[in-house]
């Protein structure tokens, strides 16, 4: 990376447990820089929810258990089996932050985002409650010192398989994994250059809400209103066909300064000859979604 920087970090009390749920771009990367910003601030590092997908090579198994890891199942297929994972998913969850006193990180959904588009899946606000359902929804929640973080990588090592994913799903309808693609990325997430990486720890939520679908609407408020826009993220959106009509989003020169454009722009450029041409749409999706998403934020219209 060209440097790691943190916010938000200064509101944590030693003694208390937080429930860090953060967006989702890079399989072990997200919780080692979560947990790189709470070890600065000498707090203890949080277990994390890793799903089981991940361990079909021992040393990605012994890297998660170095992590303080614990498993989500997710290959299960029935229903009651799944039912009652989450259940003691959620069990284990609550026993951690209230009794251990131990943080959890966990992503705000299944799987990365790859298209950029970070959004909270109401199930897994759901399943926090599944093991405490003779209590209020919004008590149970205001219990676990829910915490929402955004994770900003300037550049994403895996930017250029996603694409090709993404075209992939896009022409065909679907994609199937091949063995060990996971290792892959895995492999290039931690070793793949970055730029600059910052991490944004909000308040915890304390208001209460009475559904998974109100409160989730504020998790994504809070993850994209804490998400960092770096110059290749106007750059990208420049570019996007899709761009928002409704929003009124600033030239990456009326935002940063002309040095740090110029080195943006050689290194996007880099990226964009380094992709297939019909796979560059899909790349430029990636870095451009985020500012759409923070700009219908900002202007207070729904995602």
């Amino acid at each position: 990376t060209d440097g790691v920087t943190y916010t938000g970090v200064e509101q944590f009390k030693s003694g208390s447990a937080y429930l860090f749920i953060a967006n989702h771009r890079d399989i072990v990367m997200d919780p080692a820089f979560v947990n790189y910003a709470v070890y600065h601030a000498g707090l203890p590092t949080p277990r994390i929810a890793i799903g089981d997908n991940l361990l079909q090579k021992p040393f990605v198994s012994d890297l998660m258990r170095l992590n303080k890891s614990f498993i989500v199942h997710r290959s299960i297929s029935g229903r009651r089996e799944k039912m009652a994972a989450y259940q003691l998913l959620s069990a284990y969850i609550n026993h951690s932050i209230r009794n251990d006193c131990a943080s959890i990180w966990i992503a705000q959904a299944e799987g990365r985002a790859k298209d950029g588009d970070d959004r909270t899946e109401s199930a897994i606000l759901k399943m926090f409650h599944m093991s405490r359902k003779d209590e209020p929804f919004g008590e149970v929640i205001q219990s676990l010192n829910l915490t929402p973080v955004s994770i900003s990588y300037e550049y994403d090592p895996c930017d250029q398989a996603k694409a090709r994913e993404l075209y992939i799903r896009a022409t065909t309808g679907s994609y199937t994994k091949v063995p060990g693609e996971d290792d892959v990325s895995i492999a290039k997430g931690i070793t793949g250059y970055k730029g600059r990486v910052h991490v944004n720890f909000a308040a915890p939520i304390t208001e209460l809400y009475e559904d998974t679908k109100q409160l989730a609407v504020e998790m994504d408020r809070q993850i994209l209103s804490g998400y960092r826009l770096f110059p290749v993220h106007y750059l990208a959106y420049a570019q996007w066909k899709d761009t928002d009509p409704q929003l009124q989003v600033p030239k990456a020169a009326e935002v940063f300064p002309a040095e740090e454009l110029a080195k943006a722009q050689e290194e996007w450029q880099r990226r964009l000859d380094a992709c297939p041409e019909e796979h560059r749409p899909f790349l430029v999706l990636q870095y451009a979604t985020p500012v759409r998403n923070q700009y219908r934020v900002k202007a207070e219209l729904p995602l």
